[in-house]
């Protein structure tokens, strides 16, 4: 296993996907990161990170996510509003709806619940995502079938009854950033999604996610940045986060939960292709 300390160096070793980041965030423009997306892109595949799928928050945000996937072989994209734009309504679904039902689109979100902020406010995020989940729920039933990227901030008892409500499959559902307790993660498991954490889960104070990490099943568990934010020890405070930091909380995650590095590595990135339904690197 490498050491932790040795994470910002390049290394060799079998490939992995970032499976949540917003490369369409200013943090990443040619302005202020010198090279753009391509650069970013470049360093990634120097740690092995050799895929990334950026998330949405609003539906021009999704549009220029598939640009942004459509220029990059490995870059895949996401379609959904973010709770924390629901203010930005009235949106269009039907850009929505034309960017998921795109192949380099492999998910529904970011959607759901924050009540870490006061704004937007409640009713109009739960406006938001009723909204959104009857749509997704529509074009489901029209053909148009694609896990959902879940954002959920100190919500969980309030986002999970809504979930539960729909006819839609739990284990089509992944729990982005996990950063609640261990309560809160036996809710999520007990409901049958995915989980998926970031650089918090190797912070010194944020032990109970740690612990979270433990209780998560082997083929339900995935690896992310949230690039540009919540960059990993020992980059914590870098900003941006970038998508080759993902190697950085695998790594982590694998120390946390006591497995081989290797093993802990083969296992997320077939969850990843399971969850998201990318192929493998051979099989593109």
């Amino acid at each position: 296993m490498i050491a932790l300390g040795e994470m910002n160096r390049p290394v060799s070793s079998p490939p992995m996907i970032d499976t949540h980041c917003h490369l369409t965030f200013p943090d990443f423009a040619p302005d202020r990161y010198p090279g753009g997306i391509t650069a970013v892109l470049e360093k990634a595949r120097s740690h092995g990170v050799t895929g990334c799928i950026t998330i949405s928050t609003t539906p021009p945000d999704a549009a220029e996510a598939l640009a942004v996937a459509n220029r990059h072989a490995d870059v895949w994209c996401s379609a959904g509003v973010h709770p924390l734009y629901a203010g930005e309504g009235p949106f269009d679904w039907a850009l929505l709806g034309r960017v998921a039902a795109h192949e380099k689109c492999v998910a529904w979100g970011e959607l759901g619940l924050d009540n870490h902020y006061t704004e937007p406010p409640k009713p109009l995020q739960h406006q938001v995502l009723t909204e959104q989940l009857a749509f997704i729920l529509e074009r489901k039933n029209a053909g148009l079938d694609k896990p959902i990227v879940i954002h959920c901030r100190e919500a969980f008892d309030d986002l999970l009854p809504i979930l539960k409500q729909t006819p839609l499959e739990p284990a089509r559902f992944v729990f982005h950033c996990f950063t609640g307790t261990v309560a809160d993660i036996r809710k999520v498991l007990d409901f049958g999604a995915y989980v998926s954490f970031t650089g918090v889960v190797t912070y010194r104070n944020a032990r109970e996610v740690g612990d979270a990490a433990r209780l998560v099943p082997r083929d339900r568990i995935m690896a992310e940045t949230d690039a540009p934010f919540l960059s990993p020890d020992p980059h914590r405070g870098t900003r941006p986060c970038e998508p080759w930091m993902a190697r950085v909380t695998a790594e982590r995650l694998a120390a946390i939960r006591n497995e081989p590095w290797e093993t802990f590595h083969a296992q997320i990135n077939a969850n990843t292709r399971a969850f998201f339904g990318i192929p493998a690197p051979d099989e593109r």
